[in-house]
């Protein structure tokens, strides 16, 4: 009876801590945009300050109240584009505390002059204007201009007279804090964002390749450009064989090959690449029989060697190691692949392009229907470099940060990257460009953005030529009745005639 509780009871922390994780990858792969990464740093900074700020506040008497509307407003500013202009903790602390002085200076002043007025809010209008006008004297020649200054000289107005002295520390001391949390943020966050949330920037470097088609080959060598990015790299070739004693024969035509047990279920074998000699060859007794057996052995022999010279030409221009994978396929080749993909400890499966009736062939939908991330490759040309990469995005998302990533990869420090977006013509365009400039700011390299005004197909077709691959998402949060009025992109690109790559995050 215990041992059956404590069954049960381990049964459920096991599901609780595979929903805790699955709900901690979707908020992750939620928060994966600069736009949402801002929003929810202000969330939590902007309360944060002002309340440690009114802490500070009300433990000494001195700092007055008067402070926190600019410096609520001014945080904002500070963190709702931390690349902007406005968004200098330099000018921030300046511009409020000259704000301050021009306001209790615009207060003296219209004191001396004119009778104060009544009322206990009461402000006199010439001491208004007197402050707006001073703050953007001062500020202006002095390229200190802070939104929030003028929201300062204004609040100053109301200072006692025995407090214009400590307003005026306060809103520095006060600023000077949120400057440096802000600081410490953007640059140890913010600017690394890529490293802590896009985890298209740290995965994808171990990579399976089915070698299924005529430009597998071509495919094996962009997983290996992919994987080669990162040092712990490296590239798994998978041949699925029917049969198991084809498979049998075909282990043992491979050199060093190593059995591991994790296989079962699959009856896998990992191999190392390398050249070897023919080994286990079939003989019969004669006539057509031993021909028939000649010519299998033969082409066997041709197929090992065809598996072998493409491991070896990949560790040989990338460096990255290969192994080479000999599965029995019991009839469904997306599962074993996805299967050997987790077994071989693979992250990315970097397929070649099927197509059956003009859209992507079961065995590929299947695939993005797995637990791994996936890569189909379109192969047009004999290429083993893509130099220049053309990525279009709809918005910004996680696969947007993936396929920028994987194409500033590709791409290397002396190729090319272009990210583009199609609007209609009576979209703004200025939202179109922030998006862009908001999605591949995290990454390093050259990355040109282009905002074009024609249709997707129009723009692909007349600017597809023009770059080595073209980059696009596999479309898989689009509903039915969206796909089947407006087929997805990749299903459209018949007539383009480049390398096409379309890349799909598991979910």
């Amino acid at each position: 009876m215990l041992d059956q509780l404590a069954r049960r009871v381990r049964t459920l922390l096991s599901r609780a801590r595979r929903v805790e994780r699955r709900e901690l990858r979707e908020f992750r792969r939620w928060a994966e945009t600069t736009d949402r990464v801002v929003h929810l740093s202000m969330l939590v900074f902007v309360p944060l300050l002002i309340a440690v700020v009114t802490t500070l506040a009300n433990a000494v008497p001195q700092l007055t109240f008067l402070l926190f509307p600019p410096l609520a407003s001014g945080t904002y500013t500070l963190f709702v584009d931390p690349t902007a202009k406005y968004s200098d903790p330099k000018r921030f602390v300046v511009g409020l505390t000259i704000g301050a002085v021009c306001g209790l200076g615009a207060l003296n002043v219209s004191s001396a002059v004119l009778a104060p007025p009544t009322g206990q809010f009461a402000v006199s209008a010439i001491a208004a204007g007197l402050a707006v006008l001073a703050t953007g004297l001062v500020t202006w020649p002095l390229d200190i201009e802070e939104p929030s200054s003028y929201s300062t000289a204004l609040l100053a107005l109301l200072v006692q007279p025995n407090q214009q002295l400590a307003f005026v520390g306060s809103i520095f001391l006060a600023s000077a804090l949120v400057a440096s949390v802000f600081v410490v943020w953007r640059a140890r966050f913010y600017d690394r964002r890529a490293t802590y949330l896009y985890g298209s920037t740290t995965g994808d470097d171990h990579v399976l390749v089915p070698m299924r088609g005529e430009t597998a080959g071509r495919t094996a060598m962009l997983g290996a450009r992919l994987a080669a990015a990162h040092e712990a790299s490296k590239v798994v070739l998978l041949d699925m064989v029917s049969d198991p004693e084809a498979a049998a024969t075909e282990r043992e035509l491979l050199q060093d090959t190593v059995k591991l047990d994790m296989f079962s279920e699959t009856d896998t074998d990992v191999s190392t690449t390398g050249r070897t000699e023919s080994a286990g060859r079939i003989v019969g007794d004669g006539g057509d029989a031993v021909d028939a057996q000649t010519t299998e052995a033969a082409d066997f022999d041709a197929h090992v060697d065809w598996l072998e010279t493409h491991a070896a030409r990949i560790e040989t221009r990338t460096g990255v190691p290969c192994q080479v994978v000999v599965a029995i396929d019991d009839g469904n080749p997306a599962a074993t692949t996805l299967q050997t993909a987790a077994e071989t400890n693979c992250d990315l499966v970097v397929a070649p392009y099927e197509s059956k009736h003009g859209a992507l062939s079961p065995y590929l939908r299947r695939l993005f229907r797995g637990n791994t991330d996936v890569l189909v490759h379109r192969s047009r040309a004999e290429r083993s470099h893509w130099k220049r990469v053309l990525v279009p995005v709809r918005r910004t998302s996680d696969v947007a940060h993936n396929m920028v990533d994987f194409a500033t990869r590709l791409a290397g420090k002396s190729g090319h990257v272009a990210v583009a977006t199609c609007i209609e013509e009576h979209q703004n365009r200025r939202p179109a460009e922030e998006m862009l400039a908001d999605l591949v700011e995290p990454f390093d390299g050259a990355i040109e953005t282009r905002v074009s005004r024609a249709g997707i197909n129009e723009f692909l077709e007349t600017s597809g030529t023009q770059y080595d691959l073209v980059m696009i998402g596999a479309s898989r949060d689009r509903s039915a009745a969206s796909r089947f009025v407006s087929p997805p992109t990749f299903e459209r690109l018949d007539d383009v005639d480049t390398d096409v790559a379309i890349v799909d995050r598991s979910h």
